[in-house]
């Protein structure tokens, strides 16, 4: 069920965090202005049956990030057993308190639909008991961010909510200085990415069918380590698709080779897929996205330009 992507990134050549990270988020590299992301477009290519959820695009998180910025109503929850308690009153959490006061019969700006809707949303949120959810039996998520946010997706997916999108991110892969091989601070943060990666696959059980995770960095790391024991930013990445419809089991893409007169730049791996083709194909064989110069407007992504894992 996973794929592996390599020499996988962006056309546009900065080094940047914020320009890079900017333009894989909304999809267009190299445009500073496009203001709303590529999973909130995609979004808005399918079609639906019936009347979205207020759970339909969802962030783990305290702000929606550019990805799902846009028409798209997304909601950004830092924490769900805030949202535990049933009832209003003195035994709600004060967060819960304070949304059905902002909220509960008002017009909601934040959130792009009515208050009543979000409410109404949110009861069932509190329903499912976020505070004691157990994962299925024997999975047990690393106590790492991206651990505790996957097993949140994972109890808003079992929970039935109308979850179409979900996104999260990890830091701490800027490894600079003191990198480490196989030990040291980036095996570190490996082994925390995998584990909380294995862990919802396995807690989401035979729902996982249903579910394709993608992951994407806008830095890949360079070829050589520096003076001060790290790698500084690269040019190409790998990419990991994994999922119920996915031909897993095998490495995707063309491999440029880290031969010195093969490098990007002379120091960094090439890219030989762009990003936007892999995503490109995640959201047309699994959204049914069928307009992909509206998901990636000027990308060369088509049909005919995928790599087939799914």
């Amino acid at each position: 069920h996973l794929a592996i992507v390599h020499a996988a990134g962006s056309p546009d050549p900065s080094r940047s965090h914020f320009d890079a990270q900017d333009f894989m988020e909304s999809g267009t590299p190299g445009v500073k202005t496009t203001e709303d992301g590529w999973l909130n477009r995609a979004l808005l290519e399918e079609k639906l049956d019936g009347k979205p959820s207020a759970f339909r695009a969802v962030v783990l998180g305290s702000q929606v990030p550019r990805t799902l910025a846009g028409r798209v109503p997304a909601i950004a929850l830092s924490n769900l057993a805030d949202f535990s308690v049933g009832a209003k009153g003195p035994q709600a959490s004060p967060i819960a308190n304070a949304f059905q006061a902002m909220y509960d019969g008002s017009s909601d700006a934040v959130l792009h639909g009515t208050g009543r809707e979000t409410f109404e949303a949110m009861k069932m949120l509190r329903a499912a008991d976020p505070a004691h959810y157990q994962p299925a039996a024997g999975v047990v998520y690393p106590t790492n961010p991206l651990g505790n946010s996957l097993k949140q997706i994972a109890q808003l997916m079992k929970a039935n909510l109308g979850v179409e999108a979900a996104f999260s991110d990890m830091g701490g892969w800027d490894t600079h200085e003191n990198q480490g091989g196989a030990t040291g601070q980036l095996a570190n943060r490996l082994k925390e990415f995998s584990e909380a990666i294995a862990a919802f696959w396995q807690d989401m059980g035979t729902d996982a069918e249903n579910v394709t995770l993608v992951t994407m960095s806008e830095f890949g790391r360079t070829a050589r380590q520096n003076g001060t024991g790290g790698t500084d930013h690269g040019h190409a990445n790998v990419m990991f698709v994994l999922g119920g419809r996915v031909k897993g089991g095998k490495v995707y893409g063309k491999w440029p080779g880290i031969a010195n007169e093969q490098l990007n730049e002379g120091r960094d791996l090439s890219v030989t897929t762009d990003f936007r083709n892999v995503l490109g194909e995640v959201t047309y064989k699994t959204l049914g996205a069928q307009n992909l110069q509206t998901v990636f407007p000027g990308a060369p992504v088509k049909p005919e330009t995928f790599l087939n894992f799914i």
